[in-house]
């Protein structure tokens, strides 16, 4: 398998979610990605469950962003281990962290201690908002960030009042973000043999998610975004946009002249001006709502899947709304392969008995191709602290051949 990241190291000091992501692509691309983490309880994520799902102790959360990665434990205020961490530091490309502000520079991990070690290395730093400003001690999780954000009057309908989006969008946004940036100064040091300090935060990545929505208010007199009242989708839509409820499931309608839509599903009534699809677009979705609700047929009350059949012979932007069984059974969703399976031996705990099943975690691969190739690992996250010997016998073995050498 081509890995274009084969050979790059790195370290990650990050916890939960943002900087892990940003690990996790990483890794999958071919990077070693070491977790330095807290001995005793490490990432803060191994105790974050999502639908109290666990695994061998630690959230199912955690081994979702943490797969192909190895853990090595290091107290940071421990003399001993700070010096191993330093030389690690030393051999590494790459180390990421979010500790709040003003904490590396207690620890004498910030950016120009550790350019000091190592000149030219990339060293990537995830903050909730900035290092400036008032929300700079503000908590940087990622309903926190969405809440400051805007994005929250985006979604839902108009009387529903803020509704956030139901997924950890800033930090997986600001995880991708980070990615990016190392990725551009990995590429700047083979050009030019210089390292850089990359970051991003919460609030920017938020920000760049809705920069259609902010270019639209920052040029159209500062008008506020207004959510439709019935199927909103996009607050600066017009109609049609939206999901509608048919007799039997519901419809998903894109953007698209409305004469050609109210020909295809016989409703003169839809019959409006692009102009109309959005001075009049709370009424014309009343209208679209209902008939797609309760036309009838010879007394049979019309189904998706005939709608949906009217829809694709006209050429209308549409589709059928899956849930997550149906869209993992779904032939679409088989053809990119997205299942993932990692696994990783039994614990040493099970070693004595004679079940070493291994534990294996269902999964999503790393969504990028490249020349066709999909990027997949099947190792599993780490326990706390598994490489930890390794890794330190490795750093004495370097060690004493650079005195042997000298």
């Amino acid at each position: 398998m081509m890995q274009p990241l084969k050979g790059i190291t790195v370290l990650e000091f990050s916890q939960y979610l943002a900087g892990p992501y940003a690990g996790l692509r990483l890794a999958d691309l071919g990077a070693r990605v070491i977790k330095v983490e807290r001995p005793g309880s490490g990432d803060a994520c191994r105790s974050l469950a999502t639908k109290d799902l666990w695994v061998e102790g630690d959230s199912l959360l955690f081994h979702t962003i943490n797969r192909n990665k190895e853990s090595f434990c290091a107290d940071l205020k421990n003399p001993h281990d700070l010096n191993a961490v330093r030389q690690l530091i030393a051999q590494a490309d790459v180390m990421t962290h979010n500790f709040r502000p003003g904490v590396m520079e207690k620890i004498g991990l910030d950016y120009t201690s550790v350019k000091a070690l190592n000149t030219q290395i990339i060293y990537g730093e995830v903050s909730g908002y900035g290092n400036e400003g008032p929300w700079v001690h503000k908590p940087g999780q990622d309903l926190l960030a969405q809440a400051v954000s805007g994005v929250g009057w985006l979604s839902g309908n108009r009387s529903d009042g803020p509704v956030p989006l139901g997924l950890a969008i800033a930090d997986m946004l600001c995880g991708t973000h980070l990615a990016q940036g190392i990725l551009a100064a990995l590429v700047r040091r083979k050009k030019l043999g210089i390292g850089a300090k990359v970051q991003a935060s919460l609030l920017e990545s938020m920000v760049d998610f809705q920069f259609e929505g902010l270019t639209t208010y920052l040029n159209n007199g500062r008008q506020l975004p207004t959510r439709s009242e019935i199927a909103n989708a996009h607050a600066f839509l017009g109609a049609p946009y939206g999901i509608y409820q048919t007799s039997d499931h519901w419809i998903a309608i894109s953007m698209g002249p409305l004469g050609p839509l109210a020909e295809a599903l016989q409703c003169p009534a839809l019959n409006k001006s692009d102009s109309e699809a959005f001075s009049q677009r709370d009424a014309i979705k009343a209208v679209l709502a209902e008939h797609l609700r309760t036309q009838t047929t010879d007394h049979c009350t019309q189904t998706t899947d005939h709608w949906m059949a009217r829809l694709n012979a006209a050429g209308i932007w549409a589709s059928e709304v899956v849930d997550y069984d149906q869209l993992l059974h779904h032939p679409a969703f088989k053809a990119v392969a997205m299942e993932l399976q990692v696994s990783r031996p039994a614990s040493s705990a099970d070693h004595s008995s004679s079940d070493k099943s291994a534990v294996t975690v269902n999964t999503t691969r790393c969504p990028l191709r490249i020349n066709g190739q999909r990027f997949t690992s099947a190792k599993a996250a780490p326990r706390l602290g598994e490489d930890t010997d390794h890794i330190r016998n490795s750093l004495r073995e370097s060690s004493n051949q650079r005195e042997a050498a000298q």
